[in-house]
């Protein structure tokens, strides 16, 4: 192993998100929810709401009140999902990189590092929608994506934690397929939406 550098965060480095970096799965998760909610959460929820205004007072109907809260937060989901959706830049870790840039830690990038006590961990580095910490899937905007930014195996990073400062021993870098937990359907989903209805109308006694 080549003896590397100690890279510290460069202070022009921006501190919020300019780009909605991306990748394939990720953006394929955000796309399921936004279907699912547009096209059949909202609209079991519209029906609700439609049922329950039809029963008279709305000002004292639970089921009216709750749907309306309720459409009020698809809507919003929804909002933010279209905008997340449209501004996003995919990037396939899988994707070939020429030279140098295989090697160093960019966006998509999977690394294998060790703290100064000798601890090992490994990190994917993903966009702000993709994190998830059971996986080891971390925000490229996180101080310790930030920190591995740019560096190669042997390299010496600096980390700025809320706990203080640490220094990482860059182990490997490599690009590979980043398995995003895809999006699954809430459950009882459907089922609470067409309890109402049920309840709404019930069956004829013989």
């Amino acid at each position: 192993m080549r003896k590397g550098f100690t890279r510290k965060p460069q202070r022009d480095e921006p501190a919020t998100q300019s780009k909605n970096y991306i990748t394939p799965s990720g953006l394929q998760r955000l796309k399921d929810e936004h279907r699912f909610l547009l096209t059949r959460e909202r609209r079991s929820v519209t029906e609700v709401v439609a049922w329950a205004a039809s029963n008279g007072d709305r000002s004292e109907n639970a089921d009216y009140q709750y749907g309306k809260r309720r459409l009020r937060q698809i809507d919003g989901r929804i909002r933010f999902l279209t905008k997340q959706i449209e501004s996003a830049e995919v990037i396939d870790p899988e994707t070939p990189r020429p030279g140098q840039a295989a090697r160093r830690a960019f966006f998509g990038a999977t690394v294998h590092y060790a703290n100064a006590a000798g601890t090992e961990r490994v990190v994917s580095i993903v966009g702000t929608d993709e994190v998830d910490l059971n996986r080891n899937h971390i925000s490229w905007m996180s101080p310790l994506a930030r920190a591995l930014m740019k560096s190669t195996a042997g390299d010496r990073v600096v980390l700025q934690a809320p706990g203080g400062t640490e220094y990482l021993t860059v182990l490997e870098v490599c690009y590979e397929r980043i398995s995003v937990e895809p999006f699954r359907e809430p459950p009882g989903a459907e089922s609470s939406t067409k309890g109402s209805l049920a309840d709404a109308n019930p069956p004829d006694e013989g």
